[in-house]
């Protein structure tokens, strides 16, 4: 399902008529953020999104990941699997699962590390420490309550923000802003804009430490598009954000194609993307996490053979502070730390 447009816009005639259902959804997600949660004996690292829709916190994992084993800890990811059938906990086999199973982040996660997939998080927690983990990275699981976070991170897109700061069904916030903000111990904005410039201001208001970080587009592929004029496709939370990466990279983007979120591409829209590339003489270019939906799906095998991935990595301004609160937060949190049963 596509968000509607009005999110993103100043507060309108159409979040006004929602405001009495976003003041229920509020008050029970308020309700769930104020529960406290069970501790497992390891460190847990959360990276969230105070909004539905991507804003960069698979890469800003995946970059808390490099940075913990950079220091000698073993990070093991756990994750809901979203739009995946498995409710787990499973451990994801990059090699054996495919994105209908577990999920597509996952997929991406489990090239970097041990991944869990569960719909309880707690029992995934268990399971992500028997592989040996001294850290749990929770990509996704913010607004969970059902595990304690000893680093919540929230991660925001300088162009979009907040959108219209109402709470689901009248705008995106997964819960009321200021209860998600009294339970982040860091705020990290992606990209350029200001889109999120009131959030920052809240966040330095409030003493929460700010973090500014940028996504970088792997070189190779850029190179290897060889000035081409390409179709870009995306099924994301925000593809013009995609769009926008691949132009600011120097990318000649001749045309675009956007989707729902986690979408699962049919056979006559893999023959029409690939038809409309033959037609106007176009390269195919799409995300990793569309490629992984992609892959090993015989509906989709032609577009996957013929479609570029654009790999991206987060790259935070100050990593060095990044890093020294990161490290403080995990120290606090072994401190804090009482085992559990299995």
């Amino acid at each position: 399902m596509r968000e509607p447009s009005f999110w993103w816009r100043a507060p309108s005639i159409a979040s006004g008529l929602l405001a009495p259902a976003a003041a229920v959804y509020g008050a029970i997600a308020g309700r769930r953020l104020r529960r406290r949660g069970r501790r497992v004996n390891v460190p847990i690292v959360c990276i969230g999104n105070p909004t539905v829709g991507g804003a960069g916190k698979t890469p800003l994992a995946l970059a808390v990941a490099h940075i913990l084993r950079a220091v000698g800890e073993q990070p093991a990811f756990l994750t809901r699997g979203y739009g995946g059938r498995q409710k787990g906990p499973v451990r994801v086999d990059a090699s054996l699962h495919r994105a209908a199973e577990v999920g597509d982040e996952p997929l991406l996660l489990a090239r970097a590390g041990p991944t869990i997939v569960s719909a309880d998080r707690l029992m995934g927690a268990r399971v992500a420490r028997v592989t040996g983990a001294s850290v749990i990275v929770m990509d996704d699981g913010f607004q969970n309550p059902s595990l304690a976070k000893d680093f919540a991170v929230l991660v925001v897109d300088a162009r979009r923000g907040v959108g219209n700061g109402c709470v689901l069904p009248a705008g995106p916030l997964r819960a009321p802003l200021a209860e998600q903000l009294e339970r982040a111990h860091a705020l990290v904005v992606v990209g350029l804009g200001l889109g999120a410039a009131d959030l920052a201001a809240e966040a330095r208001a409030r003493d929460l430490p700010l973090f500014q970080a940028r996504l970088e587009p792997d070189p190779g592929i850029i190179s290897a598009l060889g000035g081409g004029r390409v179709l870009a496709f995306a099924g994301i939370g925000d593809p013009e954000k995609f769009f926008a990466t691949l132009t600011d990279a120097g990318v000649t983007v001749a045309a675009t194609r956007s989707f729902p979120d986690h979408h699962r591409y049919s056979q006559a829209e893999a023959k029409a993307l690939c038809d409309e590339a033959d037609r106007d003489d176009l390269i195919l270019v799409t995300t990793e996490k569309d490629m992984v939906r992609l892959s090993g799906e015989e509906a989709t095998a032609g577009l996957a053979i013929r479609a570029h991935a654009l790999p991206v990595t987060l790259v935070l301004e100050d990593e060095a502070r990044f890093k020294i609160l990161l490290q403080e937060r995990i120290v606090a949190g072994r401190l804090r730390v009482t085992p559990q049963p299995s």
